[in-house]
C-alpha cells in the first residue's frame, strides 16, 4: 500500500487510473461479485483525529489482514473529499454522513456504510482578540468564522448554530481557511475572529493561548447540548450503486473498520497516538498529541453502528438552514446501512 499524500500530488497520481473508472467509481475489471481491485477512499484530512480509524487502520495492517487494497488519499475538507467520490475519482469518503443527506436532495445516492463517531467532534474556537465579543452564537452576527470549505460539515454546524441562536445565515461571513496551520494563521492575523475546527488544531490553539473554546461537540453530551442530538459525523461512505455491486470488498472493508473501532475502545490515547505518523502530531509534540486525541476518543462509536436517532438529528439540523432540504423529502433509510458492520467479524 502506498503512502498517503496531498491533494495536489493524490491528483495527479490518479490521472491513468481515472481513465479506467466507470461513472460511479467502480472498476472497469470488477463484476458483480464483488472483486474492485484497489480501492481508492478520499480523506477529508488524514491527520485530522475525527478521521483517525482511516490511517490507524492502516497501520494497525487492518486492510491487508482482509486481503483488501487500500489506497488513502486526502482532501484539507470534507467537501472536496465528497467531491472526489461523486466525480469517480474515488471508490470511498471518509468524511461527515451529513454529505449523504445533501447528495440525495441532489439527485446522488450515497450511503454510509461504517459509521465512524455519534459526535461531531467540532470545537467552535473563538480567538482571545475577540472573546469579548463573542459570548455565544447569538453573537456570531456580522462576525468573519472560520471553516474547512464552504458546503463543508464545518459550514453546516456553523450555520445550524448561528440560525438555531437567531442569527441569519446571511448577518455573518464564513471563511474557508482549511485546517490546522491556515485555520492557526487565519486566528492569528484577525482574518476570522472564531472558527470550527477539529483536533489536533484545537489542542494547538490552546497550547499556544491563540483562543478559547466556545462550543465543544467532542463528545455525546457536547452535540446533544449544542445540537439536541447525537450528530453521526465521521464515517465511510461510498456511491449505493458501487456498493451493491461490490458487497465483497465492502464488507472487507467494515471488517477492518470495525476492528479498528474495537481496538480504540480498549487502548489508551496514548496507546493510538503512538499507532500514528509521528507528523500529525502538528509540531506540537506527542503528548500534546495525545491529548488531542483522549479529548476526541468519546466521540467514536465502538461497532460502526450508526447511533439510534441520529440520522433524524442531521435532517433537523441541515434543515434549518439548508434551502435545498427544507421543501425536500428525505429518505433517511438509503442514506446509510448497517448490513456491513453487523455481519463484521
Amino acid at each position: 500500500m502506498r503512502a498517503p499524500f496531498r491533494a495536489t500530488a493524490a491528483v495527479a497520481a490518479s490521472a491513468v487510473a481515472l481513465s479506467l473508472l466507470t461513472a460511479c467509481g467502480g472498476d472497469s475489471s470488477a463484476s458483480g461479485s464483488g472483486s474492485a481491485g484497489k480501492v481508492k477512499i478520499m480523506v477529508g484530512g488524514l491527520d485530522k483525529v475525527i478521521y483517525l480509524p482511516a490511517m490507524l487502520t492502516e497501520r494497525l495492517g487492518y486492510f491487508k489482514a482482509e486481503g483488501v487494497d487500500v489506497e488513502l488519499l486526502t482532501e484539507p475538507a470534507g467537501v472536496q473529499a465528497e467531491t472526489a467520490l461523486v466525480s469517480g475519482d474515488v471508490q470511498g469518503t471518509v468524511g461527515f454522513y451529513d454529505h449523504t443527506l445533501d447528495l440525495q436532495v441532489k439527485g446522488k445516492e450515497v450511503e454510509s456504510v461504517v459509521q465512524f463517531s455519534q459526535a461531531p467532534g467540532e470545537v467552535e474556537i473563538v480567538s482571545n482578540k475577540a472573546a469579548d465579543d463573542i459570548a455565544g452564537a447569538a453573537d456570531f452576527k456580522g462576525k468573519q468564522l472560520g471553516v474547512t470549505g464552504i458546503g463543508s460539515s464545518t459550514d453546516f454546524l456553523t450555520k445550524y448554530l448561528a440560525v438555531s441562536n437567531g442569527v441569519k445565515t446571511s448577518e455573518f461571513t464564513p471563511v474557508a481557511v482549511g485546517a490546522g496551520q491556515t485555520f492557526i494563521s487565519a486566528l492569528e492575523q484577525g482574518s476570522i475572529q472564531g472558527g470550527m475546527t477539529t483536533d489536533p488544531t484545537v489542542a494547538t490553539i490552546l497550547d499556544k493561548k491563540l483562543g478559547k473554546v466556545l462550543i465543544d461537540m467532542r463528545t455525546p453530551e457536547g452535540s446533544r447540548q449544542a445540537l439536541g442530538g447525537l450528530y453521526p459525523s465521521s464515517s465511510l461512505y461510498m456511491q449505493t450503486e458501487w456498493v451493491n455491486g461490490h458487497k465483497e470488498t465492502v464488507q472487507k472493508l467494515a471488517n477492518a473498520f470495525v476492528k479498528t473501532l474495537a481496538w480504540m475502545s480498549t487502548h489508551s490515547a496514548a496507546e493510538i497516538a503512538a499507532k500514528m505518523p509521528a507528523d500529525y502530531a502538528q509540531g506540537g509534540g506527542q503528548e500534546l498529541y495525545t491529548r488531542s486525541i483522549e479529548n476526541t476518543l468519546p466521540m467514536f462509536t465502538k461497532d460502526g453502528v450508526m447511533p439510534e436517532g441520529g440520522p433524524e438529528t442531521v435532517e433537523r439540523v441541515l434543515k434549518a438552514f439548508n434551502p435545498n432540504l427544507q421543501n425536500a423529502k428525505v429518505d433517511l433509510s438509503r442514506t446509510y446501512t448497517t448490513e456491513f458492520v453487523k455481519s463484521a467479524g
